[in-house]
């Protein structure tokens, strides 16, 4: 007969997965002339075209930078509702622009700053511990943590929204788009 174990936890086997994923870009030309796409493997980006200009000026197309702002919002998003979904809390929507500085660094374009600016419909969560849940989300979530710049964070919930459906983000705040230096905003609770 085999013998029992008591108090000891039975330890499974985890098979160990690191996701990866791939994105490729094409340039062609010289820096100031050319021009190039960008691809992922998913499929998302099929060839979105991308030139210098539209990394300093308003010109239409995308850059490295607005597609980091665009993987941070998604990133943050889905650790936030991630952390409200574990707390017993249902999301109704959660809308998040980031902002990512580019700027010129001892001499070298970097980007020096990213905030993040998150508006969500919670029901049964005040705005403190949802400011809390938010920094936590903030401070865990994997693009944050590749970053090695200041991450701020403004983080409001919208209680008009709890009942009613999703609608687009509108940037409401008023904010210029300076840029996130000096902003000091991390976590505000309205």
């Amino acid at each position: 007969m085999p013998r029992r174990r008591t108090g000891r936890r039975l330890w499974f086997v985890a098979i160990l997965r690191i996701v990866k994923r791939t994105a490729s870009a094409v340039w062609f030309g010289a820096a100031r002339t050319g021009d190039g796409m960008i691809m992922s493997h998913s499929g998302a980006l099929d060839q979105v075209p991308y030139v210098m200009a539209s990394r300093f000026t308003a010109n239409p197309g995308t850059s490295p930078e607005e597609l980091l702002a665009a993987a941070h919002a998604a990133c943050f998003t889905l650790t936030l509702c991630t952390a409200l979904s574990q707390a017993g809390l249902a999301p109704t929507r959660i809308a998040t622009q980031a902002l990512v500085s580019f700027r010129e660094v001892d001499g070298v374009w970097s980007v020096s700053a990213s905030h993040l600016e998150v508006r969500a419909a919670v029901a049964d969560i005040d705005a403190g511990a949802f400011a809390d849940v938010a920094l936590a989300a903030k401070d865990s979530s994997a693009i944050t943590r590749a970053l090695r710049v200041p991450v701020t964070l403004d983080a409001r919930l919208d209680l008009d929204r709890v009942d009613t459906p999703p609608a687009p983000y509108a940037d409401d705040s008023g904010a210029d788009d300076s840029g996130a230096e000096g902003s000091g905003a991390d976590a505000a609770k309205p």
